[in-house]
């Protein structure tokens, strides 16, 4: 038995079929992510994930679910949550003084938006959403857009920190992303490979400073699919200078690091090479990553995600990959450790009402 689950994967549909069983069982699996294709109706996706849960309890169940346009479930009762740059907007402006003049409402409205994220996920069984997205809102990246929640660092910091505190409340851990910040670049990193030509001194100095400011809080980052040429060839999800010596060792995180999806343009080549799925998987896992997440790779006859496990488990048998302990150890702290509350009684809960108002 490996001593580390680190990949995570996805199924197909509404309901696990036997390769979804089959795959969730296999001991190099630590999680999955949750699309809208999984999604019916709260009681179905309930029961899907106490499916999942009864193969393995320990199985990650994840989901990008950060409101605006990138929101899984929106029926069956589910909030529409607004997207963060909306947060950002009310720090500006609370509509009856100054520049600036709504912060204190902007910080009790993420703190709200991320308890009302976390109590409704969690009321379903889902055990951690990839947010907050920390990238900053230099108007250049259409992939980012609206989902980021300021131009200044210190805006994004102040009003991640609310909203993690708020996914705290509701007994849900938070994954910071792209590390060390999409927002630059222009090109989409689902379709292409993003090139950010700054340097390492202005990165850190501008949309990497969220998270040494924040890596008390922070329990997971996702690296971005983005190219920093002036500080290694290669994207920072494969990288041991940007995930090693940088947000380790020199911004001092000690949470755990996903891969973003190996099935993305932007990490479908290395050195100018292809990179089928499981080298992509080695290599996030050299370069530091704890887990490595492949999406959408169930549709069909799931061909990727079986290459995927069986190229880790040969690299296993062949010595040329060690599973990490501390990065299970890492993975397992995602966790929820505390039950839900089941969702007809989070409704009733005055916690909840007072966030729906903040948010109203």
């Amino acid at each position: 038995m490996p001593e580390q689950s680190p990949l995570i994967i996805d199924v197909a549909a509404t309901t696990l079929s036997a390769d979804d069983r089959r795959r969730l069982a296999h001991p190099l699996v630590g999680g999955l992510t949750l699309f809208t294709r999984n999604w019916e109706s709260r009681a179905q996706l309930v029961d899907l994930v106490a499916e999942i849960k009864a193969l393995r309890a320990d199985l990650l169940v994840c989901v990008d679910h950060e409101g605006g346009r990138v929101q899984r479930f929106r029926s069956d009762g589910f909030t529409h949550l607004p997207p963060m740059r909306a947060l950002g907007r009310m720090w500006m402006q609370d509509g009856r003084k100054g520049e600036g003049s709504g912060a204190m409402r902007a910080l009790n409205a993420a703190t709200a938006t991320g308890y009302v994220l976390g109590a409704e996920l969690r009321a379903c069984g889902v055990d951690l959403s990839f947010t907050p997205v920390l990238d900053l809102d230099h108007g250049s990246s259409g992939v980012v857009g609206d989902r980021a929640l300021h131009r200044d660092p210190r805006v994004v910091a102040a009003l991640a920190r609310a909203l993690m505190h708020g996914l705290r409340q509701a007994g849900m851990a938070n994954c910071g992303k792209h590390f060390p910040g999409h927002g630059f670049a222009a090109a989409d990193s689902h379709v292409d490979l993003p090139v950010d030509e700054r340097s390492l001194k202005a990165i850190l100095a501008d949309d990497a400073a969220p998270y040494p400011w924040l890596r008390s809080a922070l329990a997971s980052v996702m690296p971005a699919h983005v190219v920093y040429p002036r500080v290694d060839a290669r994207p920072a999800g494969f990288s041991r200078r940007w995930l090693q010596d940088i947000l380790r060792e020199r911004l001092g995180f000690d949470g755990a690091i996903f891969s973003d999806d190996l099935s993305m343009e932007g990490a479908r080549r290395l050195a100018g090479q292809p990179l089928g799925y499981a080298d992509a998987a080695l290599a996030a896992l050299a370069a530091g990553c704890d887990m490595v997440l492949l999406c959408n790779q169930s549709l069909g006859e799931g061909r990727g995600l079986d290459e995927l496990i069986d190229g880790l488990e040969r690299a296993l048998q062949q010595g040329h990959w060690q599973p990490d302990g501390a990065g299970e150890e890492r993975r397992l702290a995602l966790l929820p450790q505390t039950p839900p509350l089941p969702w007809d009684e989070l409704m009733l809960q005055p916690a909840y009402m007072a966030a729906l108002e903040q948010l109203a």
